[in-house]
């Protein structure tokens, strides 16, 4: 009966750039809410909706299960970089420390009572890595569910240092791809971002650049923005 009452609905997902996934999810949604109006756009609208001031020019991250970056005009959406996917990108990203974790475990460069916690904490035989990784359906969160392991230890100078490398990838890589970074806020929304906030806060500034927002998750400002909007 609720359904009926619904007039818009809003969704935000990844890989909702492109129109076939759009209009799929939209044809589900329509099949449910057959009165509301639908709009399916793709997560980064989320975070910009949510971290940006809606006529102000912006950086906009995100840095969570995977990561990317957007210039904000005030108006549309830039992004100068074409993602590969969790295997060739996403610096900074769950999945990056959870990959970097891995390799360095079964290296042997993780200091030894480190190496000692991370084994207790995960089951680290290598088929149950491989089987999650190439026989499972979602590697990203398989491999980002690592990620507590960094922010837990994230005082160990072995720790510091992979936070360090992955934040000053995704600088140079991501944010540094736009001109006059140095004169916008930079916001960022994610689990990453925001557990690891003093962290990000000193990289960026270590690059000269301002940070704006962080939030763990969009709802609220998109819930804000909505409302603003409608």
């Amino acid at each position: 009966q609720n359904r009926k009452s619904v007039t818009k609905l809003y969704f935000y997902g990844a890989g909702c750039g492109t129109e076939p996934p759009r209009l799929m999810i939209k044809d589900v949604f329509l099949n449910i809410f057959k009165t509301a109006e639908v709009l399916v756009k793709e997560d980064t609208f989320a975070a910009i909706y949510a971290t940006a001031d809606i006529n102000k020019k912006s950086i906009v991250c995100i840095l969570g299960t995977g990561s990317n970056c957007s210039l904000y005009d005030g108006e549309a959406v830039h992004q100068k970089i074409t993602s590969l996917g969790y295997i060739l990108m996403d610096d900074a990203s769950g999945n990056y420390f959870g990959r970097q974790l891995l390799r360095d475990f079964y290296f042997n460069k993780i200091p030894k009572s480190l190496a000692e916690s991370f084994a207790e904490e995960f089951n680290l035989g290598a088929e149950e890595i491989k089987t999650n990784l190439y026989k499972k359906s979602n590697p990203t969160t398989y491999l980002a569910t690592f990620a507590k392991f960094v922010i837990v230890h994230k005082n160990e100078p072995y720790i510091q240092a992979l936070i360090n490398k992955g934040l000053g990838l995704f600088i140079e890589n991501q944010i540094l791809q736009f001109e006059k970074v140095k004169e916008l806020p930079i916001h960022f929304i994610g689990s990453i971002s925001y557990f690891l906030k003093e962290e990000l806060s000193l990289k960026l500034d270590s690059y000269g650049l301002k940070l704006g927002k962080i939030l763990k998750k969009p709802i609220e400002g998109l819930v804000s923005y909505h409302q603003s909007t409608n």
